[in-house]
């Protein structure tokens, strides 16, 4: 297993995970650095992207493993790496968010984040906002 920053080789993969990433916002995710991409040796099985919430506080925006490799702790080590990550780089807090219908909100609390919040958009779920100190 390895975990590094996200490149323009990997625009492929990337978007069979994320759909939801307007394409002028990879190409910032890998000048940035603000994206990360998992492997089992040369093969990616997962993705992690986040930006400045406030422009001052990492916010986890995807975190997604390929659905073969769910629930092996894939997703746990990719957030172990952003966290440290975060935490050379001098941040004091993460935040990460999920639907209340999702139940990425346990596993978030399960590694350590608390709720914070959240709201409604019209007729999605509530969004659950999840904070942690590092």
């Amino acid at each position: 297993m390895n975990i590094r920053y996200v490149q323009n080789k990997d625009k492929e993969f990337w978007y069979s995970l994320d759909k939801h990433l307007p394409e002028d916002e990879f190409i910032n995710k890998v000048r940035d650095k603000r994206g990360y991409v998992l492997t089992l040796g040369d093969t990616p099985i997962g993705i992690l992207r986040y930006n400045l919430f406030w422009d001052n506080t990492p916010f986890c925006t995807m975190l997604f493993t390929e659905r073969e490799h769910q629930g092996k702790g894939f997703g746990k080590k990719l957030m172990e790496f952003w966290e440290n990550d975060m935490k050379s780089r001098g941040y004091k807090i993460l935040l990460v968010s999920t639907q209340a219908d999702e139940s990425a909100q346990h596993f978030y609390r399960k590694i350590g984040y608390k709720d914070c919040g959240g709201f409604v958009i019209d007729t999605q779920p509530m969004e659950i906002f999840l904070i942690k100190s590092i």
